[in-house]
């Protein structure tokens, strides 16, 4: 089944996500970057030059067009929301400098001003990796996914206190990548990917956030809730081991399938049409950084009863996010963040692909 038709490819440099939202009634995406090939610094996908800005573009008639960008280097994410009437974006900053790496930085926060966007805060942050914000017990949050595995800190929750976000509580991490947050019978619960320690599902009991269960022993990456009338699934990206789907049982999630592929799971996204239910999971590597092998094909997996099987697969280099984008007609957002043959000199070089999104072949 041919679901994607691309219909643009946009000019990116180690794009580590690409984050799609509305504001002021218009299209936009934020495409975060982590490094630049740049002669003299380290080889490899853990190289390069992280002198780089975050890339602002705007839906127009003929595609994304750039806007803009943001002066944040070694970019790993962005996160659009809205707060109190005004439009906010969080950019994650991992490092800065070409070699050695600094790891200890301050990840921004923007809020719209006169049609762009200027800084609001900023965080002290270490590895930072994602942020992501979410509602609990009537206030917002925003978690920061953050850490190495060689660090001596914790991912973070902050609170809103009506004027700035403020330290509320640390999660533990040895290499945290995500956090997700959704509500299962009136109750909030918010699940922390990290690569070295469990993957974690905690649960906000009023006062903080509880640990609940572990969800994977390590590698973890990536969430996607999936309900299904009153059932409920959470599948969870693995990036050295098997993606998988779980089922909630009343009080837990336990072991329910496997998702097909394998290894290298990095991102989902969930796209629903007339015709079907459908889970995106776009890959990074097989093998390991050392000797990465970033040019894969990743997943389109189509929900039904209980079970999501592949049917298309599509091509990516060093894949590393994957978002729907607002507007007519169903179209998604790809990030590759390697070039397909990564070698020294030339790591970096990759695109940002929009497709179109079309499941009526055979109707």
């Amino acid at each position: 089944m041919a679901l994607l038709t691309e219909i643009q490819r946009i000019p990116t440099t180690g794009a580590r996500a690409v984050s799609a939202f509305t504001h002021a009634g218009q299209h936009w995406l934020a495409i975060p970057q982590l490094a630049a090939d740049a002669a003299g610094s380290p080889p490899g996908i853990n190289g390069g030059s992280s002198d780089t800005e975050v890339l602002l573009l705007r839906d127009t008639p003929n595609g994304f067009a750039p806007v803009g960008t943001l002066p944040v280097g070694g970019g790993e994410d962005a996160e659009a929301f809205e707060l109190d009437g005004r439009s906010f974006l969080a950019v994650a900053s991992i490092r800065s400098g070409s070699g050695p790496y600094d790891f200890a930085t301050r990840s921004p926060i923007f809020v719209s001003e006169g049609g762009g966007f200027v800084p609001f805060q900023s965080v002290d942050s270490f590895a930072a990796k994602q942020w992501r914000f979410f509602r609990a017990g009537g206030s917002a949050f925003l978690g920061l996914a953050q850490n190495l595995p060689s660090g001596d800190g914790s991912s973070l929750v902050l609170h809103w206190d009506g004027t700035r976000f403020a330290p509320f509580q640390e999660i533990a991490s040895k290499a945290g990548y995500n956090f997700a947050a959704f509500d299962i019978d009136g109750d909030t619960y918010l699940a922390h990917a990290d690569h070295v320690l469990p993957t974690r599902l905690y649960r906000f009991d009023g006062d903080r956030f509880v640990e609940h269960q572990s969800l994977l022993p390590a590698g973890g990456r990536a969430f996607q809730l999936i309900e299904d009338g009153a059932v409920r699934y959470l599948a969870v990206a693995r990036i050295d081991g098997d993606s998988v789907l779980l089922r909630w049982n009343g009080t837990e999630f336990v072991p329910h399938d496997t998702l097909p592929g394998g290894p290298g799971g990095r991102e989902f996204a969930w796209v629903e049409t007339p015709r079907g239910r459908y889970l995106v999971r776009v890959d990074f590597i097989y093998g390991t950084p050392a000797e990465p092998q970033p040019d894969l094909r990743s997943h389109i997996y189509r929900y039904e009863g209980g079970r999501l099987e592949t049917v298309a697969r599509f091509r990516t280099t060093g894949g590393t996010d994957v978002t729907v984008l607002p507007g007519d007609g169903i179209r998604i957002a790809v990030s590759n963040g390697l070039s397909a043959a990564p070698e020294p000199g030339a790591t970096f070089a990759a695109e940002t692909v929009v497709y179109g999104f079309d499941d009526s072949e055979g109707d």
